[in-house]
């Protein structure tokens, strides 16, 4: 439906510029008018992979935060830090996601103060600490000693009998998803200070 509408567009503009260069000066003004409109909407709306709308496709990581009624932080974090689009990318990419009790359990104002529009880059930082490329599922990252994380930073893995620890977060359930898998964890890992 995108691609229908982006055709329209783009037909229309020729249509545009075809009365531009026809029309007495009136007309031109008229119509210049209207076409910057019609840019200056599409420019304030949110663009990209993220945004488009597919019934059909198997969930992505992003899809899955967005269903989970236990990561509307995550979700308000990722949306803050505009990292939506990152998060539908091809993949593979593991996500390992705190719950809301995982940031409730930060000290008091943290979560606030992140969120922040002065506070995007530090915030997209910790983000990025929770994404690895690849699909591993919990048995497989018992192999790994430590991951390379998005914001080029290495994260430990520990092994606790069953349990698996991420950067000391405790996986608690795993989902896959079309572009990857989400790792329910119960912490929010910070990276380590550089």
């Amino acid at each position: 439906m995108k691609t229908t509408t982006k055709i329209k567009l783009v037909l229309g503009s020729f249509l545009a510029a075809g009365l531009i260069w026809s029309c007495k000066n009136e007309a031109k003004t008229e119509t210049s008018t209207t076409s910057n409109k019609v840019e200056t909407e599409q420019s304030t709306k949110k663009q990209g992979q993220a945004f488009l709308k597919d019934d059909e496709a198997t969930p992505n990581v992003l899809d899955i935060a967005i269903g989970s009624e236990d990561h509307s932080t995550l979700v308000a974090a990722v949306q803050a830090a505009e990292l939506e689009n990152a998060l539908v990318n091809a993949g593979p990419l593991m996500v390992f996601a705190p719950t809301n009790a995982a940031f409730a359990a930060l000290p008091e104002g943290t979560v606030e103060n992140l969120l922040k529009p002065e506070n995007k880059g530090d915030l997209a930082n910790i983000l990025k600490y929770h994404v690895t490329p690849g699909r591993y599922t919990k048995d497989f990252l018992k192999k790994f000693q430590k991951l390379g994380q998005a914001n080029n930073q290495d994260v430990l893995v520990e092994v606790k009998g069953d349990d698996v620890f991420v950067g000391g977060a405790k996986i608690l359930a795993s989902v896959p998803a079309g572009n990857g898998i989400v790792h329910v964890v119960d912490k929010v890992m910070l990276p380590p200070s550089e």
